[in-house]
Formats: structure tokens, sequence, C-alpha cells
């Protein structure tokens, strides 16, 4: 028995160092999508990982070559695509191929089992909420596939070999489901931190400077409504209420970064979270309507936060409103808001969609961060307003985008069990 553990052990090992080394160059993030140069380096990363397995097989077993080589194909098939499971199979062929022996195409053919099945089912495996369960069925099917074809050709392999083997497979490439998950969430977590640092940099800044700015500008502006109702001067009338305007508008950002300086004071109270979504799209639903943009809205049960409801509503309706002004107006569009329970138990999340012209990855990056906007009149602040009171309500809220295709709001908020 120690002969078939011990290298399937080796092949564990090296497996997961070669998964957190890729983690550390390039951190696993659902939020934006791999460019063509990751997608390159995880399918090398990859390959390599599998070419090292293949260096460690159970060598006791006659002409065969058993190793974890199918692993690193399944996983980075499932969670980045054709292309890199591409180059990790194409590799891992070329070395099966070069080692040889009389069970050479049995070895190509379980590799490129891997990639088809990691193909077949990366869809569904990604939209699933449950990825190690759904990681379960997805390793099912190609037992049944791999089986088949040992089976058929490879006679002389013992009950032992199958459970020792197939237990340890299974075992690891569900452990590196949720690995991944685990390393996810923890990018995520210290993305959050690092951006909830520069919101308490930029709110110190505001209050440092935004008091001061203040009391000027309504001097001014008083000083012009009193000098614009006495004056005979045209030019003066007509642009007076122009300046009146931008001065109001100069005061408004003030206000917002005040909002974002100061900590928000919140009136707790049970919260029905489907009438607030129901309110925030019937208010907006108007400039929806204006901007040529339908609104719907999709409702998954019951649920209850504690928090407070003027801000929860405020954050919402920002990124409804952001998403609509995201639609070319002459071509119009969508937004569909979703709610349902989360993969976290207590938790639900919305989810807010748009077919507007998305973000390339660059802005992706920095949308929420002090300042920056794609909009050509805006401040950044509604955006680091938004992710400031989802943050203060104990929730997260994730960007997803593709240029010319849309863009995808997620926001989790943690749940009571009932109003009572």
């Amino acid at each position: 028995m120690i002969y078939l553990i011990k290298p399937l052990i080796v092949n564990i090992t090296i497996i997961f160092s070669l998964m957190f080394n890729a983690n550390l160059f390039f951190p696993f993030s659902k939020r934006k999508p791999l460019n063509f140069k990751q997608q390159t380096i995880f399918g090398l990363f990859s390959a390599f990982s599998a070419k090292l397995c293949m260096l460690y097989p159970i060598e006791t077993l006659e002409d065969t070559n058993f190793d974890f080589r199918m692993i690193p194909i399944l996983v980075v098939t499932l969670y980045g695509g054709w292309y890199p499971g591409l180059i990790c199979t194409v590799i891992v062929v070329i070395i099966r191929y070069t080692i040889g022996g009389e069970y050479v195409y049995v070895g190509i053919a379980v590799s490129i089992l891997a990639l088809g099945i990691g193909l077949l089912f990366r869809t569904v495996f990604l939209k699933s909420t449950k990825k190690m369960l759904y990681g379960l069925v997805v390793i099912s099917i190609y037992y049944l596939g791999y089986i088949f074809i040992l089976f058929s050709t490879v006679s002389f392999l013992g009950i032992n070999f199958y459970i020792v083997y197939f237990l340890a497979f299974g075992i690891t490439f569900i452990a590196l489901i949720y690995t991944v998950e685990r390393l996810i969430i923890a990018n995520q977590q210290f993305d959050e931190t690092l951006y909830m640092d520069k919101l308490s940099t930029v709110g110190q800044m505001a209050a440092a400077f935004a008091h001061e700015i203040r009391n000027p500008i309504t001097t001014v502006r008083g000083f012009i409504q009193y000098i614009n109702n006495d004056t005979k001067d045209e030019n003066l009338k007509q642009f007076a209420p122009l300046i009146l305007d931008e001065l109001d508008r100069t005061n408004k950002i003030i206000t917002n970064y005040l909002t974002v300086a100061r900590p928000t004071d919140f009136s707790l109270n049970y919260i029905d979270v489907n009438k607030v979504l129901q309110d925030s799209v019937e208010l907006i639903r108007p400039f929806g309507s204006y901007r040529n943009v339908s609104i719907e809205l999709e409702l998954e049960g019951d649920h209850f936060i504690y928090s407070d409801e003027h801000h929860l509503k405020q954050a919402l309706m920002n990124i409804i409103k952001n998403g609509i002004e995201a639609v070319e107006e002459d071509q119009g569009g969508y937004i569909k808001i979703h709610k349902q329970s989360g993969e976290e138990k207590g938790t639900i999340v919305i989810t807010i969609v748009d077919n507007g012209i998305g973000m390339t990855e660059e802005q992706l990056e920095k949308i929420g961060l002090p300042y920056y906007t794609t909009k050509t009149k805006g401040t950044g602040l509604g955006s680091m307003i938004t992710n400031r009171l989802i943050h203060e309500m104990k929730g997260k809220i994730q960007y997803e985008s593709r240029v010319h295709t849309g863009t995808k709001v997620t926001v989790t908020l943690p749940t009571v069990r009932n109003k009572s």
C-alpha cells in the first residue's frame, strides 16, 4: 500500500505548493476576468505542476504512469477557461508522448478527457454557489470516463489501487477547489482593507478643507443674489443663475466629501429587504424610462436585515442609477436586479446587472477609490459613499464588468431570521 501512497503525497505537495505560488504572482479573484497574459501564465503554471507530477508517478504498475497530472488540467480549465486549459493539456500530452510506453495513448486519452470535462461543466461550475458540491459532480462524471478507459485497456489493476488512487484523487481535487475559494475570499478581504485605508485617508483630507471652503462659498452666493436683485447689468443678470448653479454644485460636492469624512449615523431597525428594493426601483424607474432603460426586479424569498433603511436605499439607488447612466441612451437597455439567499448561511445576495458600456480592467480596479470616476462630470464620490455604506452595514460589494457588455454589481448583506 505504501508504494501507492508515497508518490501520491508528493504529487499533492507539488500541486498545492505551485497553486500558492501562482496566487502570489496573480491573486485569484472573481472581480475581474483574466487577461490574455494571465491566462497564459496560469496555463504554464498548471502545466509545470502537471509535469512535476509526471516525474513522480506510481512506478510499480508495469508500464503505466499514474499520477495527478489531470487535476491541474481540470482546475485550470474550470477556473481559467479553454485557453489555459488547452496550454496545460497540450504540454502534458507532449510530455506523456515523449515518456512513451505501452499505455501512452491511455495516458493521453485521460488527459484530454480532463480538458473536455472541464470545458463541459465550466459555465455551470462558475455560476454555482456551492462549488464544493458541484466539484463532486464534476469529478464523479470524470471518474466514469476515466475508469471506463482503464477497464477497457489496463487489466492488471487491483481493487486496492482503485480505492487508494481514486480516493486520493477526489480528495485532492475537492481540497484544491476549497483552497482556491478560500484564497479568493482572502484576496477580496485584503483588497477591502486597502480600500478602507484609502477611504480613511480621503476622509481626513476632506474634513480638513471642506468646512473652510464652504463658508466663503456661502458668502459669495449671498452677495451674488443680493447684487442680482438690484443690478441693471444685463451680463450679470444673464450669468448670475449659472454662477449660482455652479456654486450649488460645488457646495454639493463638499457635502458629499463631508459624508465620506464623518462617521455615518445609523438608525437601526428591522428592514424588509424586498420592500426597500421595490421602493428603490419605483423611485428611480422614471429616470430609467427617461434614459430608455427598463428595470426588472426578481425577488426570491423574504429576507430581513438589521440596519438603516435610508442608507440601504441610498446605496442601492446609487448603484442602479450608475447602471442606468452606463447604458447608451439612444440604444436603450436594461437593469436586472435579483435578490436571493447567499451561499454563506445568514446572508443575502443582491445582484444588479446592466448592459451598458462596461469598464476596462484598469477602470474596474479603481472603481470606488477616492476621486475616481468614469463620468465626464462625476467626482467618484457616489461610488465611494455607496461602498462605505455597504461596509458599515457589515456587507460586501463586488464589481464585475466587460467593455461593451455591461457591469454586474454584487451586494452581500447579513440577515436576521425574522422581524421579531
